[in-house]
């Protein structure tokens, strides 16, 4: 049976925003998406909310907050997901199931953050949240100690490839000039990338600033519709594929460089959805840092593991390459404010498939991949892309 396809959306400029909290900033997306969709707050029968939050606000209970953000929600179910950095996606998975179970027929996904706000340091500590306390609660540099001690332990099993994750970053920002929505909207280059300055110093040795993501704030929004409701629409992309597989959580109980959960969710919805990575046009995935890109070309199958480096270092993952990676910018442009994540990468996606990418567009945009993950690899979504009308 074919399952709900996207419709409408809309996307805020991410970076250091001026609106005071997750509702302002979920009011930038809400109307702007219905508006593409061509739609009114009366038509749709269910909202699905990412936000993480866990101590940026004081204010939670976030699904509520749509109908204090824009008029005509106010009897409309809302609930709010949350699955780590993999909140937006949980949250667009969530509404699918809602459709696909016939409870709705129109559903609205919106994905919030609002980062800025707290000192780094208060930062990082709920960051942090996303691992397992237990045992990682010490790491030095929180979210960022973390993913250093998976790019160490890749360095020391496959040789050091700093060279690579700078050229990974240089494209990812090269990329990002040409996105309007970018929170760094800056051509670093690969010389500045590759070397340790006081500009660009270890965040959490081997990774450089210039490895690791950007904190910041933002919203974005999908609309979706069921197949019969999506006929009718200006536009639709529809899900080939979607596929969840999770990782267990501490790292000592697993190898924190195989990445095997996001294997797995590759694997599983390309065999779905009846393709290979041939087919497809372009992909955006989850650099939080620039080593998590590097391994999830291993992951996604275009490199066995210890070979990712070859992938940017043979131009397969630059914009003109064979499978461009991250023509948004990826979080590493574009940003990562942790709820909204999710739904943008699939705004994105779907901005290509359509059309409607501006600047950022590729000459061949038929069918695209999504991996968005929560922790280090621990929750792992895959959606493959297809614009139907």
């Amino acid at each position: 049976m074919a399952g709900a396809q996207i419709v409408g959306w809309a996307h805020s400029k991410f970076g250091k925003s001026e609106a005071a909290s997750t509702r302002e900033l979920m009011a930038e997306v809400i109307n702007p998406a219905l508006e593409h969709a061509g739609i009114t707050a009366k038509d749709v029968d269910g909202i699905f909310v990412g936000v993480f939050n866990n101590g940026f606000s004081k204010q939670d209970f976030q699904g509520a907050l749509v109908a204090m953000a824009a008029d005509g929600f106010d009897h409309v179910p809302a609930v709010r997901m949350e699955n780590a950095c993999a909140t937006g996606s949980a949250a667009l998975y969530t509404a699918l199931d809602f459709i696909a179970a016939g409870r709705g027929k129109i559903a609205l996904v919106v994905g919030a953050e609002k980062m800025t706000a707290l000192p780094t340091k208060e930062t990082g500590d709920i960051l942090l949240s996303a691992s397992y306390r237990e045992e990682e609660a010490d790491v030095e540099g929180g979210f960022a100690g973390l993913f250093g001690r998976i790019a160490s332990h890749y360095f020391q099993r496959y040789g050091d490839r700093s060279e690579e994750l700078a050229m990974i970053a240089a494209k990812n920002h090269a990329n990002g000039m040409k996105n309007p929505y970018a929170h760094m909207q800056k051509d670093f280059g690969f010389d500045f990338c590759n070397t340790v300055s006081d500009k660009n110093p270890y965040v959490a040795a081997p990774l450089r600033r210039t490895d690791c993501s950007l904190v910041s704030d933002g919203a974005a929004a999908l609309v979706i519709a069921s197949p019969e409701v999506a006929a009718g629409m200006k536009r639709a992309v529809a899900f080939k594929a979607h596929n969840h597989v999770n990782d267990i959580l501490a790292m000592s109980r697993r190898d924190p460089i195989a990445f095997e959960g996001a294997r797995m969710a590759w694997q599983k919805s390309l065999a779905e959805a009846g393709v290979s990575l041939d087919d497809l046009s372009f992909v955006e995935t989850h650099d939080c840092f620039t080593i998590a890109e590097l391994i999830e070309y291993e992951a996604m199958g275009l490199a066995e593991p210890g070979k990712g480096y070859r992938v940017i270092r043979e131009g397969i993952t630059r914009k003109d390459g064979r499978l461009p990676v991250n023509p948004s910018g990826g979080l590493k442009s574009k940003g990562h404010p942790i709820g909204a994540t999710g739904v943008s990468m699939h705004v994105m996606a779907a901005m290509q498939l359509c059309g409607e990418a501006g600047d950022m567009q590729l000459p061949k945009a038929t069918m695209a991949g999504v991996f968005n993950m929560g922790g280090a690899a621990v929750a792992n979504y895959v959606s493959i892309l297809e614009r139907t009308k």
